[in-house]
């Protein structure tokens, strides 16, 4: 009987599982870091308000036009038929009685030519700084979308080649033999003083009176370029000077904007070719298809010379006032509540009488305090926000009348972060361009010195809390 007790406790004995003790240090380890990535990703999902200091600064005030360039000039023709060979450089003065051509009248001047030994030639340093000269300024104003200016550029190069090489063979001619004499040459001086060109266009002698659209249309433009060593005949243009120093350029304007400038009598100009700064002499004409400004010049005509459209910036002065990006500018649209139904307190706060119900709903008057964010005076009327008046709300003035809130306008603003919320500023735009606005410093409801401004207007909304960066 024992053995059997035995055997049955032995048999009833039970394992219990062992209890795993939680590791509650892990457990938080992990809530936090869940926590903190999930914060994370919030932070990088949320749009950042960058904010923007608000300076005093300046905006020059320029716009571009193409006009077209007048001179005094004259074609002189040819009187002897002939293969012409120039002998004053494009661009120089020259005076009454200098040599400009020369026409060969048998057309054996380049048989002789050949026939001579002139050696090894060699170029002075003047007649080097003349290639220098014309290769600076044709890099300096040289535009890529105007290739036609390297067609003018070879012309010119080509000239002054060629009035070199003629130059030296007059020299080495005038101590030859008895050979010269088959040569028939004719030296032509001029009979004017001016600057001397080598092209044509047939707007010669135009006056800005005369100016038109048609002017402008440069795809039916048609420049004319006389070269050195090309047969000439009899009352052909053979070169052309421009008198005097007196120039012109005509660009189309606005009528309005045009008497505007005219009160201006001279306006700084900027040739965009070069960045050559001068001032114009401002006329206006009312001529056949529209209003023209004529801007007169009395220097540097020969910078010109070979110009007949010019690219021109007028720099109408520079407005001043606190500078602020584009960016920032927003529209925003209040109530317009009548003068005569707010009040205007001592510590410049503002309430109107506004009828609100009760729980019984019993109508009485309240006084509401609301902010103000701009008074047009010619209209009688306070811009109002939506935040404390609503559409159909009805106001008392101090003579029990009512005025029921319904109209709306709009303002131009930005939106002030200095205390933390963004908060809408009227500005009063003074001047502009693509990037940047000059605003009115110190007005009534608008910004001062050193206010910050949400740099993109559009990721501020009304009385948002800002989250802000540099």
């Amino acid at each position: 009987m024992a053995t059997n007790n035995n055997e049955n406790s032995e048999n009833n004995i039970f394992r219990f599982k062992k209890k795993r003790q939680v590791n509650i240090t892990l457990i938080l380890f992990c809530l936090i870091l869940v926590y903190v990535i999930i914060v994370g990703i919030i932070y990088l999902r949320k749009t950042h308000t960058v904010r923007y200091e608000v300076t005093q600064g300046a905006l020059a005030s320029s716009t571009i036009y193409r006009g077209v360039v007048l001179r005094d000039e004259i074609l002189v023709n040819n009187t002897t038929p002939g293969y012409v060979n120039y002998l004053a450089r494009e661009g120089q003065r020259i005076a009454v009685g200098d040599l400009v051509y020369t026409v060969d009248e048998t057309g054996t001047l380049n048989e002789y030519i050949e026939s001579l030994s002139l050696g090894e030639n060699s170029l002075t340093d003047k007649e080097l700084s003349e290639f220098r000269t014309d290769i600076i300024n044709f890099v300096h104003g040289y535009n890529p979308a105007d290739f036609g200016e390297i067609y003018n550029f070879k012309y010119s190069l080509k000239n002054t080649v060629l009035k070199l090489s003629n130059t030296k063979l007059l020299n080495n001619m005038a101590q030859a033999s008895d050979s010269t004499k088959a040569v028939s040459l004719k030296y032509i001086y001029a009979g004017n003083t001016g600057i001397i060109s080598y092209w044509y266009d047939g707007y010669e002698g135009m006056l800005p009176e005369m100016v038109t659209k048609d002017v402008f249309k440069e795809k039916d433009y048609q420049r004319t370029q006389l070269l050195s060593n090309e047969l000439r005949g009899a009352d052909e243009s053979v070169y052309k000077i421009n008198l005097g120093e007196d120039w012109s350029v005509v660009i189309p304007i606005d009528k309005d904007l045009g008497e505007e400038l005219l009160n201006e009598d001279y306006i700084k100009v900027k040739f965009l070719k070069n960045q050559y700064e001068s001032w114009g002499k401002v006329s206006l004409m009312d001529n056949e298809d529209g209003y023209y400004l004529c801007l007169s010049f009395t220097n540097s005509l020969i910078t010109f010379v070979n110009e007949r459209f010019l690219d021109i910036e007028l720099e109408l002065g520079d407005e001043t006032g606190l500078k602020i990006p584009i960016s920032s500018i927003a529209e925003k649209e209040f109530f317009l509540i009548d003068e005569d139904y707010v009040t205007e307190n001592a510590n410049n706060t503002y309430t109107v009488l506004m009828q609100v119900y009760g729980e019984d709903g019993s109508k009485t008057k309240s006084a509401v305090s609301l902010e103000v964010y701009s008074y047009d005076e010619k209209l009688g009327v306070y811009y109002v926000d939506d935040s404390i008046l609503s559409s159909g709300d009805i106001l008392f003035g101090s003579d029990e009348t009512t005025f029921v809130v319904k109209d709306k306008g709009s303002l131009i603003g930005v939106y002030n972060i200095n205390k933390g919320y963004a908060d809408f500023k009227e500005i009063t735009i003074l001047y502009q361009n693509d990037e940047y606005a000059i605003v009115k410093s110190n007005s009534a409801y608008g910004l001062r010195y050193y206010d910050y401004i949400a740099l993109d207007a559009d990721n501020v909304s009304d009385d948002q809390f800002i989250s802000q960066s540099k």
